[in-house]
């Protein structure tokens, strides 16, 4: 019973809190509906009442339905891209930002802000996409196709350097108004997204989801090591890559559309490691999209309730809580590992020292190789035994023979 209370009560935790934000996302904001009246605004038209139910099924159906959608889908996507990246790279601090693609979307999105392009409004969704997709591509291809981890890692932080560079020097040649959106786009943001903006997203989920759950297995493997899953049959280069694709995959959509949204993919994988301690790869994954979707809607709630009326990025709120959390996550986690590992080795020390002392006796040494017990008597103790009296030898002078003291001449 207590165990399955253990299991269950995360998952409980978990559902309460999206549900709390889900409320707040629907209710809370101007205008504020009441509890009573929110399930008329989300199922109903408002036709059969007055001019305010109706503002109210307006606001509530087409502005922040699609954004809570909007920011689940994202925190669940960036979550379960960190978790893939974190045991396909083998690194804790491997991070969606590390891959070039957050900057590839950006480069994407302000090109044409700041060229002028004349482009119909549905092409700019997928060059942010094209743009997310030829970053990963690129950091993929200088590091050789995930030929190790560490390189995979190196190249994407180079990748990613280089594009922020090319960002920059877009974001001087902007004028006033595209440079303010580029820097709310860098930051992060779900304000204005509507649904147009969810059908450029759940395409792309759709297609990521089958392809995640049959990463996960191998991911599993993959943590192992590279000989160790090479010697079960898994060509650990192809299978790197598959799982760095997939990520990908998850990352370049949500990106497109509302911006780079930091520390989502660190602090979501974490938090499922320190709440399912031991948990493969498996299932792992679900938990670290339900904490990410639980993470970023709560953000999201304080960009736009905590200064209202100003709505602040959801990204500084992330990077906010995200900072020493992190810190605090890796710490506990560094604690625990040592914990372990001093459990697991305290009965084979313990076992060596008894080893050790028995081989090297109670005490020290006096000259004569008998050990001598050093601790003071005392009540409870028997005092230590007096050392047996040796004979000291001489050898005589004639025959070259050692006489004892005290004894006759053979």
């Amino acid at each position: 019973m207590r165990a399955a209370l253990r299991r269950s009560s995360p998952w409980a935790v978990a559902a309460a809190l999206l549900l709390a934000a889900a409320w707040c996302a629907l209710s809370l904001g101007t205008p504020a509906v009441p509890p009573a009246r929110l399930p008329g605004a989300l199922l109903g038209d408002g036709a059969g009442g007055d001019g305010v139910a109706r503002f109210e099924a307006l606001v509530v159906q087409q502005i922040r339905l699609p954004r809570l959608l909007l920011a689940l889908t994202a925190g669940a996507c960036l979550g379960a891209a960190g978790l893939v990246l974190q045991e396909a790279l083998r690194n804790p601090l491997a991070v969606p930002e590390m891959l070039g693609v957050s900057s590839g979307a950006a480069v994407g999105v302000a090109a044409p802000l700041v060229l002028a392009l004349t482009l119909p409004g549905w092409l700019h969704p997928l060059l942010a996409v094209a743009g997310a997709v030829a970053g990963g591509v690129l950091t993929l291809l200088a590091a050789g196709f995930g030929r190790s981890p560490a390189a995979v890692l190196l190249t994407g932080a180079a990748v990613n350097a280089a594009l922020q560079s090319g960002l920059l020097v877009l974001m001087v040649m902007a004028d006033h108004l595209d440079l303010q959106l580029i820097y709310r786009y860098l930051l992060g943001s779900f304000s204005g997204l509507t649904w147009q903006s969810w059908a450029g997203v759940w395409p792309w989920l759709v297609a990521a989801v089958p392809l995640l759950v049959l990463c996960a297995p191998v991911l599993a493997v993959l943590r192992l090591g590279d000989e160790d899953a090479g010697a079960l049959g898994v060509r650990v280069r192809r299978a790197r890559l598959a799982a760095l694709a997939v990520a990908v995959l998850l990352i370049a959509p949500v990106v497109a559309v509302c911006g780079p949204v930091a520390w989502i993919g660190f602090l979501a994988p974490h938090l499922a490691r320190r709440l399912r301690p031991g948990a493969d790869v498996v299932r792992l994954l679900p938990w670290t999209a339900a904490w990410g979707a639980v993470l970023t809607v709560w953000a999201d709630q304080a960009a736009r309730l905590v200064l209202m009326p100003v709505e602040t990025p959801v990204g500084a709120w992330t990077a906010l809580v995200g900072v020493p959390a992190g810190v605090a996550l890796l710490r506990t986690g560094r604690r625990r590992g040592r914990r372990d590992r001093r459990r697991e080795d305290g009965p084979w020390r313990t076992r060596g020292k008894r080893r050790g002392s028995a081989d090297a006796g109670d005490g020290p040494a006096d000259a004569g190789g008998t050990a001598v017990d050093s601790s003071p008597a005392g009540p409870g103790r028997f005092p230590a035994p007096a050392p047996a009296p040796v004979a000291a030898s001489h050898t005589d002078a004639a025959g070259g023979r050692g006489l004892a003291d005290g004894g006759g001449a053979g």
